[in-house]
């Protein structure tokens, strides 16, 4: 069969290729060959503006052109490069030297030895890589998590009046308040954002196991440590200064941590509507033609946040190999990270599938207020920590006792009942008073 998305393995290239392709131009096998040539041209050009003995006469003019090798690149020119590939059985050597083909169609033909100079693959790799990330994680994902974010912030601030029924172990709990408990969301991915921001997005570059071998040795007289630092920094990123062949992956092991940890906080979300919708505090707005359930026609599913849930826990589980496995490698350099480095896309796409399912579950809740009140008018027993504290602070003589007597009887505990049990206790008419001004509607704290 021809590979499309009827029959792609992946379910991110096949069903949800639509909702992911805009990623593919960082993860894709053509985004990892783009970014590595742009790493390839750069260097080139830091190395004409060091400049090296060779390259001083090199014509500047010709910057905007080499640019462009990796500006136009288009899948025709991966398509090349994996030709080349076939024959090299080496990804970065088949973009050396289709680089290499690109400079002499420019008539750059004595300078082209300065390509790859003095490298190794995985300063290409280890610098291409980090530089993708970041760009797809400030161009896709880092606004789709905001406007999340943003919609919660807007659900919060509506509800925030409206008393609710909280439960601690499942069980009636003091009362709180809808847009509280959203905002507590709100506060835990804002922290968790503001440390994202702090991670640097770390290269290694400095040659074939990290301590500029090759570079010294040819050209004695330059600093390389401060060239390389001054041409990563350059590129946006922070340069890890000891390293063996590869980079020791630490800072990407903490990104991807934070971007685990987002998820469990997104997961727990999630979780947490789908029960308010059960117990039918939100109700879910009908899409003409959708259909909830193939045998029974009444049922509107919450499927987004069910969705959002799974996808999300595919995500930690490839979060949490690759910060596990990356920072660790045999010696200077095994092969394993890799293969590892290439699901770097995955768990980001269905990190980002799932942050679309839960935009989509937003806009269909509806609040049911009536519902709420309900299950408040029905849960009275929760004043009682409200009316056993004022008693306490009068100095009533087991104030705890007397309403865990009270509370854990089989009678019914309703307004009623509490009102005939604050009418018979030894305090004055203006205690009493505010006892029973307390109710579930108004007992959600500050």
């Amino acid at each position: 069969m021809d590979l499309n998305q009827l029959t792609a393995i992946s379910p991110i290239d096949g069903r949800y290729r639509p909702k992911v392709a805009e990623l593919a131009q960082y993860f894709s096998e053509y985004g990892w060959i783009k970014y590595r040539i742009l790493i390839e041209i750069e260097y080139f050009i830091a190395l004409c503006e060091q400049p090296l003995p060779q390259l001083a006469g090199f014509d500047k003019q010709l910057y905007p052109a080499l640019r462009k090798i990796y500006e136009d690149f288009d899948e025709a020119k991966a398509l090349e490069i994996k030709e080349i590939e076939k024959t090299t059985n080496h990804d970065i050597k088949a973009v050396e030297y289709f680089i290499k083909q690109q400079f002499a169609a420019l008539g750059v033909q004595a300078q082209k030895e300065f390509v790859h100079f003095a490298l190794t693959s995985q300063d290409i790799n280890n610098t291409a890589i980090p530089l993708l990330l970041k760009d797809a994680l400030t161009q896709y994902f880092e606004p789709a998590l905001r406007k999340t974010v943003e919609k919660l912030t807007e659900l919060a601030q509506k509800w925030q009046s409206i008393p609710m029924l909280a439960r601690t172990h499942g069980q009636p709990a003091s009362p709180t308040r809808v847009g509280k408990e959203i905002a507590v969301f709100v506060e835990r991915l804002h922290r968790q954002i503001d440390l994202l921001k702090t991670i640097p997005y770390s290269a290694k570059f400095g040659g074939a196991t990290g301590n500029f071998n090759a570079h010294h040795i040819a050209y004695p007289q330059i600093d390389w440590v401060i060239f390389a630092n001054h041409f990563v920094r350059q590129l946006g990123l922070e340069r890890s200064q000891l390293t063996t062949q590869i980079e020791h992956y630490d800072n990407l092991g903490a990104l991807l941590d934070t971007l685990k940890r987002i998820n469990t906080i997104l997961i727990d979300l999630a979780r947490d509507v789908w029960q308010y919708i059960s117990l039918n505090y939100f109700k879910q707005k009908i899409k003409a033609g959708e259909v909830g359930s193939s045998a029974m026609p009444h049922k509107v599913n919450p499927i987004d946040f069910e969705n959002a849930e799974g996808n999300l826990g595919i995500a930690n589980a490839l979060f949490e190999h690759l910060s596990a496995k990356l920072p660790i490698s045999r010696l200077q350099r095994d092969l394993t990270d890799s293969t590892v480095l290439r699901n770097l896309g995955v768990p980001i796409a269905h990190t980002y599938l799932a942050l679309e399912a839960l935009q989509k579950g937003f806009q269909k809740l509806e609040l049911n207020e009536a519902a709420i009140r309900a299950d408040l008018e029905d849960n009275w027993v929760v004043v009682a920590e409200a009316i056993q504290t004022i008693l306490r602070r009068e100095g009533y003589p087991n104030p705890y006792e007397a309403l865990k007597d009270l509370t854990r009887t089989n009678q019914t505990i309703n307004q009623h009942t509490l009102q005939d049990f604050i009418q018979n206790l030894g305090v004055s008419e203006a205690i009493k008073a505010e006892l029973r001004a307390i109710s579930p509607f108004n007992y959600t704290g500050i």
